[in-house]
Order: C-alpha cells, then sequence, then structure tokens
C-alpha cells in the first residue's frame, strides 16, 4: 500500500512539473539558496564605521537586483540579495557569513568588501565549498584557483597597480625621493610588496613608510612625518576617509609631492571632493572604470544608459560618484554569470561560468578593456589607464596597460 501510494504521488508531482515548465525535472540541478523561484545572494558591506563610504556600493547592488527583479528575474528566478554590515569589522564578517551561509543557507556570496574581512573567511568559504564571488577588493591572493577554487576577484590587482606606479614614478621624478603612507593590512602590504618589487633596486628611494590603523582618527601625523623627510613623491595606499585627510594634510603643512593615489580611493565624491579639489591637483591613479565626472563619456552609450538606470532605480545615488559605476559593472558580470548556469545551478558549475569569459564587454569598463577568466585564471580585469585629476575631475592619458596573470 504504501509504495503504490509513493509511485503515485511521485508520478503525479513530476506529471505537474512537466506541464508547467515542459522540462523534465531531472534536467534542473540546484543547491542550497536556489529553487524554481528564487537565488539567494549573500553579502557583507562597511554601511558604518572607518570605511562607510563604501556603503554605497551595497546600496546600488541592492538597486540592481531589484531593478533585475521587476524586469522578470533571471531564467524566471527572482534575486534575493541579503546585505549586512560588517563595519569593515573581519570578526564580525565571520559571524555574518557564518548566518548567511548556514541558517539562510544562500547559493553564494557576491562583492563582499574589504580585504581584512574577506582574508578571514576565505577558508571558510572554500572548506564550505560556497562560491565567494568578485570579491571587492583587488589582493593578488583571490586569483589562485589551485588553493583556493570557490573565491574569485574582480577588479585588477593590487600587487600589479603598485607595480605600474613604481615604473611610472622611476620614468617620470627626476631624483625621486618616495614617502609611502599605508593601510597596516593585508590590502596595503599587498600595494606595498607590488610597489617594492616595481622600485626593484631602485627600492632606496623609499625615504619613509609610515603605517595607519583603520580605528585611527586622523593620518595627520604620519604625513608630517613624510613630509620632514623631504620626500618629493607620495604614495597614498589609503581608503578614501584617510585617503582624503592625507591629501588635505600634505596642502595644510605646504608639502607639495607628486602624489600617487591608489584606485580604491579615486572616487570624486568620497575622496577628492572631502580633500578639497584645490588640494587634488596633479594626482595620479590608475583606471580600469569610466569615471562619471569625465566629460568626455558624456555621450558614451554605457554612461547613458547607467545614468538613466540610476535615476529610476537609484535615485538616491550620488552620479560623482565612482563606487555606483563599479557596483553597477560588477553587478552586471554577476548578472551575465548567473545567466549562463541556465538551469544548473549547483555551486560547482556556478563557479565553472564565472571561469569562462572571454573577452566579455561590461558596461563601464574603459574601452579597451574586457573580462576574461578561465579555470586557471581567476583574474577578471587585468588592464589599467593612468589618469590624472584637474579641476573637478579625472583625465585620462597614456595607453592601457595590460598586465599578465600572475
Amino acid at each position: 500500500m504504501k509504495t503504490s501510494r509513493r509511485t503515485f504521488i511521485g508520478g503525479a508531482s513530476t506529471a505537474a512539473i512537466l506541464s508547467a515548465s515542459g522540462v523534465a525535472f531531472a534536467q534542473k540541478k540546484y543547491d542550497d539558496g536556489v529553487t524554481d523561484k528564487e537565488i539567494k545572494i549573500g553579502h557583507t558591506n562597511p554601511y558604518s564605521g572607518p570605511a562607510s563610504a563604501y556603503g554605497v556600493i551595497g546600496k546600488t547592488i541592492d538597486a540592481y537586483w531589484k531593478s533585475v527583479n521587476e524586469a522578470g528575474g533571471i531564467n524566471g528566478r527572482m534575486v534575493k540579495f541579503l546585505t549586512r554590515d560588517d563595519g569593515y569589522n573581519p570578526a564580525k564578517t565571520v559571524e555574518m557569513i557564518r548566518e548567511l551561509v548556514e541558517q539562510e543557507k544562500v547559493f553564494c556570496t557576491f562583492n563582499t568588501l574589504g580585504t581584512p574581512t574577506n582574508t578571514a573567511i576565505h577558508k571558510y568559504m572554500n572548506q564550505k565549498k560556497v562560491p565567494q564571488l568578485f570579491v571587492a577588493t583587488g589582493a593578488s591572493k583571490w586569483g589562485n584557483p589551485k588553493e583556493f577554487p570557490w573565491t574569485m576577484g574582480f577588479q585588477p590587482d593590487y600587487h600589479t597597480e603598485g607595480v605600474i606606479y613604481a615604473k611610472h614614478i622611476l620614468t617620470n621624478v627626476k631624483d625621486p625621493k618616495i614617502g609611502v603612507l599605508m593601510q597596516n593590512d593585508d590590502y596595503g602590504k599587498d600595494y606595498w610588496e607590488g610597489f617594492r618589487e616595481g622600485l626593484g633596486k631602485e627600492s632606496g628611494r623609499v625615504a619613509k613608510h609610515v603605517t595607519y590603523e583603520v580605528t585611527d582618527p586622523t593620518v595627520d601625523s604620519q604625513i608630517i612625518q613624510l613630509k620632514d623627510t623631504g620626500a618629493n613623491v607620495f604614495f597614498n595606499i589609503a581608503t578614501p576617509k584617510f585617503a582624503a585627510q592625507a591629501i588635505r594634510k600634505a596642502a595644510d603643512i605646504g608639502w607639495k609631492p607628486a602624489q600617487y593615489l591608489n584606485n580604491v580611493s579615486a572616487s570624486v565624491a568620497s575622496t577628492m571632493k572631502p580633500a578639497g579639489f584645490e588640494n587634488s591637483q596633479g594626482i595620479l591613479t590608475a583606471a580600469y572604470l569610466m569615471d562619471p565626472t569625465d566629460k568626455q563619456w558624456d555621450d558614451h552609450p554605457d554612461m547613458k544608459l547607467w545614468r538613466a538606470w540610476m535615476a529610476k532605480s537609484n535615485p538616491q545615488g550620488n552620479l560623482t560618484d565612482a563606487s555606483n559605476v563599479f557596483a553597477y559593472a560588477v553587478s552586471f558580470l554577476m548578472h551575465e554569470t548567473l545567466k549562463k548556469c541556465g538551469d544548473n545551478l549547483t555551486r560547482e558549475n556556478l563557479m565553472r561560468q564565472a571561469a569562462n569569459h572571454q573577452k566579455l564587454k561590461v558596461p563601464l569598463l574603459l574601452p579597451g578593456i574586457t573580462v576574461s577568466t578561465s579555470p586557471t585564471d581567476f583574474y577578471p580585469i587585468q588592464a589599467v589607464q593612468l589618469q590624472r585629476f584637474q579641476g573637478d575631475t579625472w583625465h585620462l592619458f597614456g595607453d592601457i596597460m595590460h598586465a599578465e596573470s600572475s
């Protein structure tokens, strides 16, 4: 009796599925966080604390998924985006990611922000075999598929960016004497190691290398120390709040070195404006995205589309904040990756698709920069172009520089 009933129920449900979707049940493969109607994605971001300037990224990603859902979702499934405020505190990140993975049963995490915070969950995500995709940090460690096959970066890696600045200084600054300010964590060290590698046998050109903690109120004393060395070059490895403080303090004390600013603080709204436009003239950084304040992009289809999307889906967002451009571009890449999975929404297939982009054009990347990945190359973007701050915006110069996968 029991056997026949079980057979009947099984037969009825399969028939219902076949008639409802026209797809046999066996063809759909799901892991935790996916149903016929939903894909659950986890995320952490510093909406509060010393890196809260990046809070806009989480808000814009949230708006992106809402607009995807309004347009019918991904292959008919709605995206449920669960975002948590970790305050840029690694211990908090661990706690929140555990909750998202073990209790909420998210399919994957996406664009979790920060090098120290992602480092804290790196091993856990790989032990659990949960994709940690397109993280919002350029540390070079995210491109190591052999040891960490469940983690992938997005932006150009900090190490390579550091090499590029060092080589530019040696070529363009006469008799450079370099002062370096660095956030004292894995993010800062990745830039610093790349920078030293780029200097090579000229590493003695660094007159002083000072650090700060994210809990410090200011970096004023560090900037005074750097000026006192007589340095004529300043490499600013800091997140927006501290980067802006450093630029402003240098101007206040009359220190006028050639300034190189790490890309993660290139936002006009979050860094250059608070630092004071008058204090920011001539600063150099590396770019891979179109800057929304750069008028040369005003008539570009990508920028027009993004502005229209912001007006409709994210009207509170600041149009001069490059973080909103970043959030849109990385969300587009995640969207494409999920679309490619079709009905095979297993974590393994998600990583397979993430590692299978060939010269993908992602909106708002600089012309000539595309996304390419492979099972052995987990660095989606590996090209930058230098830009200089003039007036109230960035101006690109030189050629696009492509880095080989490392």
